[in-house]
């Protein structure tokens, strides 16, 4: 089967390998220009460009995938289906009509649908999510469902473990969808909740929170976002790594408190230790150097 593969970031990266290495490899992939990231803004292509140029695959990125232009070479390249993965722009008729079409998505629909659905998960404390293969529709990652599986989510995962997993999971599931053409069914209404994109308010860890909740958000934002506490006269202190502080009742909320080599966080119920942190410019540390060179 021709596909064409539209995604850009790291898990759709995952994704990709797995579906280059079948009967299925991409003969086009689209994805987004390059862009000015990281702490120095520098422009870098997307993962997936990288990857899809090591594996010898023609390579496009429009502006606007929706564009006429772009619509013209996804045509030319004469898929029986599309694939989008972690893409990052809503796709639109007519090209969503022009093309038999199959969406990754890395949660079990109609549960967190949108833009950070691992994240979301993680910080509310579900114990289990999962993949969606879905045929796309206008209305964001609503369409039907042909495919899905659920994951657990452990008591200890963050982001970064749980996603590696998903997108194994991904790559097996899109390959059978496009080996066996299972039938749809469409989502049910009830339980639908949506996945916003992670802003910077989702970053602080509002000791006003209770401590688990706190917890929680560290491992969804680890370790590529990066959730931070403030510290006086707006300083920010990074915070890649931290648990539960069992039994510690007596720290003020938004408190900083060093107890020998241990660093303590109040929140609102209970407190976190911080195992790792982030001091402003610097690189991740563990919390007892912190002590010993930055505690006041």
């Amino acid at each position: 089967m021709v596909t064409v593969y539209l995604g850009t970031s790291q898990f759709a990266v995952e994704v990709l390998e797995r579906l280059a290495a079948t009967p299925h490899r991409p003969a086009l992939v689209v994805t987004r220009p390059d862009r000015p990231r990281g702490r120095g803004r520098r422009v870098q292509e997307p993962p997936v460009a990288e990857r899809a140029r090591l594996l010898g695959i023609e390579t496009i990125q429009p502006e606007d995938v929706n564009a006429d232009d772009a619509r013209a070479a996804i045509r030319g390249a004469k898929p029986d289906a599309v694939v989008v993965c972690a893409y990052g722009a809503l796709l639109r008729d007519p090209l969503l009509s022009e093309h038999e079409f199959l969406n990754v998505h890395p949660s079990l629909l109609p549960r967190w649908r949108g833009a950070a659905p691992i994240e979301r998960a993680i910080a509310s404390g579900d114990e289990e999510t999962g993949v969606s293969i879905i045929r796309p529709t206008p209305e964001l990652d609503a369409g039907p469902v042909c495919l899905q599986r659920s994951e657990a989510i452990a008591l200890d995962d963050d982001y970064g473990s749980l996603s590696a997993r998903l997108a194994a999971l991904a790559g097996e599931l899109l390959v059978e969808a496009l080996d066996l053409r299972p039938a749809c069914r469409e989502q049910p209404e009830l339980g639908v909740t949506y996945a916003e994109k992670i802003e910077s308010a989702d970053r602080l860890l509002d000791p006003a929170c209770a401590a688990d909740e706190l917890e929680r958000r560290v491992r969804a934002l680890s370790p590529h976002i990066g959730a931070y506490i403030e510290r006086g006269e707006g300083e920010r202190i990074g915070v890649p790594r931290a648990a539960l502080a069992a039994g510690v009742d007596d720290v003020e909320p938004g408190a900083l408190e060093a107890r020998g080599s241990t660093l303590l966080y109040g929140a609102a119920q209970g407190a976190l230790e911080l195992l790792e942190v982030r001091p402003a410019g610097g690189r991740p540390m563990p919390a007892a150097d912190w002590i010993r060179g930055h505690a006041a």
